[in-house]
């Protein structure tokens, strides 16, 4: 049973890169001022969030160059998506606001002493990301940096990486992925993206009376001590592993629940799986509180829907909170109707509760005291991004998720050709062990073929 993936190194890479270069929109675009929402520059959403896709060389575009290619339809899809060639400045009460000033999104071009097979024949994280994505100095900041950066890099085999790094509080996954769609729709020579972007920030805007109509413990800030110190020697000591669940292993999970309720995601069955293996790895005291926040994207629940081209964040990331006791002694049944429970309540008016609470409360960070946060990553729309060579061998995350208390799902195809859900996780090292081993309970019903490379 292949459950742990090789705790590989990244490869080695020798990349020669040019300096960035600004792309700016290929024709004018409007110079205005165009405020975020109040879902997108909360303060959790103030990070910049890497992406990767690899391709190969394909016969049919021959003679033509990847990084041509690519910058020449960045330019055309900056005219419908200027705002991304702009900067933020901060209003009145930490409210963020695309300076919408053409300024351009930096792009850099390099070459990789390396072909495609050199990374193996099962792409995934951990990458050599600090060359195939040149972290300008200076960047990180939110304030008058650039909102996007894209590196190019070519491959001996005639194959090429796109990476990006996409600032989340313009857009979430969903919508740099509706970006990045775009570009390779008017690289593929589409004159406009299928999609048509859409702003409509307002719509996510607290109106009054902002009053907050639900608890929200995902935000509650009970962490009033100097949480940086402990955060900072804990992640010292955290290793990481990332787990490998094909159908196999999510057919096993899948057996922990009592039939009569079948009907649950592979996401639930594997966010629920994790908690129970990870709370009880940690060893708490079985009155402690527990929280688990995953992330439940909104569009669909507002009346009417947010627009299919809307890309600004709309996601909830409401918090299931238990005692660990209950956690731990209970059964799969148990955590999974918490779940679906806390799942229904987002509707349109939790949204607006999320956006009351974010204008009342100076924008608050999410809460970080015993909780774990999954997100999937899955079908963000990586895996799709064609822009004449094909779709990728690999879309998805750069890197595995360096947040200490999160799980990013990705996918990748194995060698076989089964699609594996990536989960990193990250455990002091006595709990990662304790946490094997539970998760093995649950999986294995086979011991000698666990696949612990």
């Amino acid at each position: 049973m292949a459950l742990m993936a090789q705790d590989t190194t990244p490869l080695v890479l020798n990349v020669s890169r040019g300096e960035p270069e600004l792309v700016c929109p290929a024709e004018p675009t409007p110079q205005e001022l165009k405020p975020l929402s109040d879902i997108d520059d909360q303060e959790g959403l103030r990070f910049q969030m890497p992406g990767i896709m690899f391709y190969r060389a394909d016969p049919s575009m021959e003679g033509k160059d990847p990084v041509k290619v690519v910058k020449d339809a960045l330019a055309k899809a900056l005219v419908f998506f200027y705002p991304y060639a702009g900067r933020l400045v901060e209003g009145p009460k930490r409210k963020l606001i695309v300076d919408c000033n053409g300024e351009g999104v930096p792009f850099i071009e390099a070459e990789a002493d390396a072909t495609l097979e050199d990374f193996g024949d099962e792409i995934h994280p951990p990458f050599p990301l600090e060359d195939l994505l040149y972290d300008i100095p200076g960047t990180d900041g939110m304030l008058g940096t650039p909102l996007l950066i894209v590196q190019v890099t070519r491959l001996r085999c005639g194959g090429f990486i796109v990476a990006i790094r996409g600032n989340h509080v313009i857009a979430d996954g969903t919508g740099v992925m509706q970006l990045m769609n775009a570009v390779g729709e008017l690289a593929r020579g589409f004159t406009t993206p299928s999609v048509p972007p859409v702003w409509d920030r307002e719509r996510l805007t607290a109106k009054e009376p902002t009053n907050v109509t639900f608890p929200h413990p995902e935000y509650d800030q009970h962490e009033e001590v100097d949480h940086h110190h402990s955060d900072h020697d804990q992640a010292a000591n955290l290793v990481q592993q990332s787990f490998l669940f094909g159908p196999t292993e999510l057919a096993a999970l899948r057996r922990n629940v009592p039939p009569h309720i079948k009907q649950f995601s592979s996401f639930n069955i594997l966010s629920a799986s994790l908690w129970r293996c990870r709370t009880i790895a940690l060893g708490l005291d079985p009155e402690e509180e527990v929280r688990l926040l995953f992330a439940v994207n909104a569009r669909n629940k507002f009346n009417p829907p947010l627009a299919k081209g809307y890309y600004g964040n709309a996601c909830a990331f409401p918090a299931v909170c238990a005692r660990a006791g209950d956690i731990c002694n209970n059964d799969m049944a148990y955590i999974l109707d918490l779940i679906r429970s806390t799942k229904k309540e987002v509707n349109e008016e939790y949204m607006r509760s999320i956006m009351n609470l974010m204008v009342t409360n100076d924008r608050p960070e999410f809460s970080v005291r015993q909780t774990y946060v999954v997100s999937d990553l899955r079908h963000l729309g990586f895996a799709d991004v064609d822009f004449g060579w094909g779709k990728p061998v690999y879309g998805g995350p750069a890197s595995n998720g360096s947040v200490p208390d999160a799980s990013f799902f990705i996918t990748f195809k194995n060698k076989k050709g089964d699609n594996m859900i990536m989960v990193p996780i990250s455990l002091p090292p006595t709990a990662m062990d304790v946490f094997i081993k539970e998760l093995r309970g649950m999986i294995d019903i086979y011991p000698s073929t666990f696949n612990h490379f």
